[in-house]
């Protein structure tokens, strides 16, 4: 162990085995530096941050970027705004009278935000690879959580085959996010209309049932190539070694300019939904309007 590691940990009153396994593993390897030690302490003592902290995958995002909850409360309130922006736009006077078709492609966009803002977080992980079983696992151990992050202190630097190998990996799963996501929406969506239709035969929908299929994997794929990309870079690149770099110090500003980067992303996710969903020739009559307006795809 780090002779200062040591010593901050007694006179925190801290004992080795206070700490979770991975944690206190990399304590005794010696790969935690004085600063890591000092950020874990610091965030460890946060009252709302404690809600989280058993759950290893939350504790390596904000060990690694102490401003990731902000970040995701950014991109759900964008999404949200977003999403019920367009629903009652389309929807006008039935907003209220189709509530829950509202709801059902509302909680598909978050599932969408919310893991299109947890994968490609930047981490700070002592365990990568290390519980790896099954082929596909093992192949992509090592990968850092994001293509472009930094390498934390402690941690080990990332080649170029593995930094490439988290673009895939990611992929991969929102391949599988988008289309379990669109199924669950789009699924729900046209079940709701079918049933409305039997309660009400005067009653129709403002858009012929979708392919629930063919939209998922159309969706998956999407989000596998273009969403993955992109937040790939606005983590990675666009704010952790751009805006944080730049404005070190300044917290709000850079909550700002992460914001506004975010914000500009999901336009432009929107605009490239739309090419994509035209591309595959999905797009007929008022399915063009709905695919303009599904904020979901991002």
């Amino acid at each position: 162990m780090n002779p200062a590691v040591a010593t901050m940990l007694a006179a925190a009153g801290r004992s080795v085995d206070s700490f979770p396994a991975d944690f206190a593993s990399a304590l005794m390897s010696g790969k935690v530096t004085l600063e890591v030690l000092k950020r874990y302490l610091a965030l460890e003592s946060h009252f709302f941050l404690r809600l989280f902290w058993g759950y290893q995958g939350m504790r390596e995002r904000l060990m690694a970027d102490t401003s990731f909850p902000v970040k995701m409360a950014i991109e759900l309130g964008i999404g949200l705004f977003c999403k019920l922006a367009a629903e009652k736009t389309k929807r006008a006077d039935n907003f209220w009278k189709e509530a829950d078709f509202v709801l059902a492609n509302v909680i598909m966009a978050l599932i969408a935000d919310f893991m299109l803002t947890w994968l490609p977080a930047p981490t700070l992980s002592f365990t990568r690879g290390k519980a790896a079983t099954g082929a596909l696992a093992k192949a992509f151990a090592g990968c850092p959580d994001n293509a472009f992050q930094k390498v934390q202190p402690g941690m080990d630097g990332f080649s170029v085959t593995q930094r490439a190998g988290a673009v895939l990996r990611n992929g991969l799963k929102l391949l599988g996010v988008g289309f379990g996501a669109s199924m669950f929406g789009v699924g729900l969506t046209n079940v709701l209309a079918s049933i409305k239709m039997q309660l009400d035969p005067t009653w129709s929908p403002p858009n012929q049932p979708q392919n629930v299929v063919g939209t998922s994997a159309a969706y998956g794929v999407y989000m596998s190539v273009s969403s993955n990309l992109r937040y790939q870079i606005i983590a990675g690149v666009i704010e952790e070694r751009g805006i944080e770099v730049l404005f070190k110090g300044n917290p709000s500003l850079c909550h700002a300019l992460s914001f506004a980067a975010r914000t500009a992303n999901t336009f432009v996710g929107s605009l490239l939904w739309v090419d994509f969903v035209r591309l595959c020739g999905m797009q007929k009559g008022a399915l063009a309007e709905e695919a303009g307006e599904k904020r979901a795809a991002k």
